[in-house]
């Protein structure tokens, strides 16, 4: 069971993953629009990939390690293999554009312009528009002695020009930031429910001389480089955390460039010059065969009026009957737990438990983890007034969370300012748990009131990631979640958890005792299952535990949505599925069948070595029948979907499940019905 013939590679699985949510851009069940979206969501995947993962690579192949992965790829292997696959990867993504989704939003009214198809009208305008809006903000770098190259920007356009002097010369070098402050795309003035437009790099390419009087431009390149994110943190020598963090946000703006994107045929001398002054290999060279940086999809054109018929129909998120009763939420859940699905469940519940919580009088302490909260958070403006109404309140805030370090910091000094007790993280491990403890006074005792999760405290992303969460009142509960903040606030881990289960002290014991507890039923004939949701499962005792168990008799159904280390092999009681749809898949759930008396565990972690062992995470039971019914039936309606699901047939090969004459789209569904299953049982169907 120990054989790397078990295991694929994380990389290459991840980028696999990818490839299923390029596959969404050619999807005739998408609307247009939406597929754009899709197209650019690759670019930005591909961008943090780049960033982290490729970074981690470059940086044990510069430190000479080669300790293979558990598929047995060294580092080197690995980072061939990675680049070869992207290569392919954004080929297939600019064939889609040009040969698919450019045409067709022609023909729906959304053209984008090149410069050499302008009519003279169009020219005269955009010059206009260059000299008002354009020029003033443009800051051009010459290249010479005594300006030497600047430090590039990572994931910035730029525009390289090579220049003749008047005056001649050698030709220089110069260097032009495509201003991040303006629309990526230029829209020309037209009527409703059309668009033309032309990218601020070209539009810049047009008016070159304007820029540099008395030369003239022999060549331009526009050109974007990605950097390496992925630093150590030396915990044992630093004054604190967000000081280090501080140290690392700033480290990103000159890391090692992974990846130097150009497009297709640029290459000469000018592209040499500039590959040398940045010290770039052949090997970080990507191309692209159009536009740069894809991104501009999501960020501007997706969401422009006028084409609401390309894009998904909207849809308002449910709230539950129970929540619009005229009384205090603390009292609606004394009622009974409360389940949340969210984006299909409205998040206002949430803010509005902590809301509450804040102005209660008879609310003692108020206690969070937040990993990823939104720019505007109302759980931030909640947590203060909190403290502020004379609370006592408790936010553990992870300023370790990648790519959000400043923003959570920045939130950090602000609770702190408000009055609230901050902790910036557990020394040692990333908290990544979700989780919120409310302490209230009633009569003579004290009652906690508790909302764990999957998904982060964000009600940003809360609409467009799919997540669950509970509200509840339950002693245990609320004992063990008390424990797990004297936990996190430094107190020796003893175990005093009942219910819930933490790692990275308990959780990898836990499932693996419950994965081989339905093993050993599986071979004395008692009922046995094992059904998993998760979004990456790596963790190789993970994964021979769960090959181990299906190999005994145990049917194991496992929805991985992105990576999955399992490198397949045919099996009747092994099945692998993947959901790739109009919302991001993020919930965390694991279910035992445990001889006929189910369990079921909402949880913050994935199957992860980091989860597993370098994390604060939170794992909790749902106790709650009839909650618990309503998630497994969740989870069934997930395996019968036949628009949006993908199956794992051998090794890291994917095909989409075929559909049949009763098509099940299980979003579409959800958003109509929070247990569409329910309602087939009900009706008959």
């Amino acid at each position: 069971m120990h054989s790397r013939s078990l295991y694929v590679n994380r990389e290459l699985s991840w980028l696999k993953f990818n490839e299923r949510v390029l596959s969404e851009a050619v999807n005739p069940d998408n609307p247009l629009l939406e597929r754009a979206r899709f197209l650019s969501i690759v670019s930005n995947n591909l961008d943090e990939f780049f960033m982290v993962r490729v970074g981690k690579l470059e940086r044990k192949i510069d430190a000479g390690k080669s300790l293979p992965d558990p598929s047995g790829a060294t580092p080197d292997e690995q980072l061939r293999a990675v680049r070869k696959a992207v290569r392919e990867q954004v080929q297939r993504q600019y064939r889609i554009l040009a040969e698919d989704l450019l045409p067709q939003l022609k023909e729906n009214g959304l053209t984008l312009l090149a410069k050499d198809s302008l009519s003279a009208e169009q020219r005269h305008w955009l010059s206009q528009y260059f000299s008002a809006q354009v020029l003033p903000v443009l800051t051009p770098h010459t290249i010479n002695p005594l300006h030497p190259f600047p430090i590039m920007a990572a994931k910035n356009i730029y525009i390289a020009v090579l220049l003749q002097s008047d005056k001649g010369g050698p030709p220089q070098l110069a260097v032009i930031p495509v201003p991040r402050v303006l629309k990526r795309v230029v829209l020309l003035p037209m009527g409703p429910g059309r668009a033309r437009g032309i990218l601020l790099e070209e539009l810049i390419a047009m008016f070159l001389p304007r820029l540099f009087l008395n030369t003239v431009p022999l060549a331009y390149l526009p050109f974007r480089i990605t950097r390496n994110t992925d630093f150590r943190v030396d915990l044992d020598d630093m004054d604190s955390i967000v000081s280090e963090m501080s140290r690392n946000v700033r480290r990103r703006s000159y890391g090692k460039i992974v990846r130097l994107e150009v497009m297709k045929g640029s290459r000469g001398k000018l592209l040499d010059q500039l590959s040398d002054m940045m010290q770039v290999d052949d090997q970080a060279l990507c191309e692209a065969d159009g536009p740069l940086d894809l991104r501009f999809f999501m960020r501007q054109l997706c969401d422009l009026p006028g084409f609401d018929a390309l894009r998904f129909l909207p849809y308002a998120p449910r709230v539950n009957p129970r929540l619009l009763a005229r009384e205090s939420i603390f009292r609606t859940i004394r009622g009974a737990d409360l389940f949340f699905h969210h984006p299909y469940d409205s998040f206002d519940p949430v803010i509005r438990f902590l809301s509450e919580a804040a102005a209660d009088p008879h609310v003692l302490a108020i206690k969070q983890t937040l990993y990823r909260v939104s720019s505007h958070s109302p759980m931030i403006d909640a947590l203060a007034r909190a403290a502020q109404n004379g609370k006592q309140v408790t936010a553990l805030i992870e300023v370790r969370a990648r790519f959000d370090e400043e923003h959570n910091i920045a939130w950090s000094k602000a609770l702190e300012k408000a009055g609230c007790h901050v902790l910036y993280g557990v020394p040692r491990w990333k908290t990544h748990s979700k989780v919120t403890l409310v302490v209230r006074q009633e009569g003579n005792s004290l009652r906690h009131y508790v909302h764990f999760g999957t998904g982060n405290y964000n009600d940003v992303t809360a609409k467009v990631y799919t997540d669950m969460g509970v509200m509840t009142c339950d002693r245990q509960l609320g004992e063990d979640a008390a424990a797990f903040f004297n936990l996190i606030l430094g107190y020796s881990y003893t175990y005093p958890m009942k219910e819930m289960i933490a790692s990275p002290y308990a959780l990898r014991d836990a499932m693996l005792s419950r994965i081989r507890r339905e093993e050993e039923n599986a071979r004395q004939g008692k009922p046995c299952g094992i059904t998993m949701k998760m979004n990456s499962l790596s963790d190789p005792s993970m994964i021979q535990a769960l090959l181990s168990a299906a190999d005994a008799g145990v049917p194991v159904r496992l929805m991985v949505r992105g990576i999955c280390c399992l490198n397949y092999r045919d099996n009747r009681n092994l099945l692998i599925f993947s959901t790739v749809g109009r919302f991001l898949e993020h919930s965390r759930i694991y279910a035992f069948e445990n001889e006929g008396n189910g369990e079921v565990f909402l949880s913050s972690a994935d199957l992860m070595p980091r989860n597993l062992d370098k994390r604060v995470e939170l794992t909790v039971p749902v106790k709650d029948e009839g909650i618990r019914r309503q998630i497994l039936s969740i989870l069934s309606l997930g395996f019968m979907d036949n628009r949006k699901r993908w199956q794992l047939m051998h090794g890291m090969h994917y095909e989409r499940v075929a559909r049949s004459e009763s098509e099940t789209n299980a979003q579409e569904a959800l958003i109509l019905s929070p247990d569409p299953l329910l309602d087939m049982v009900s009706s008959g169907r």
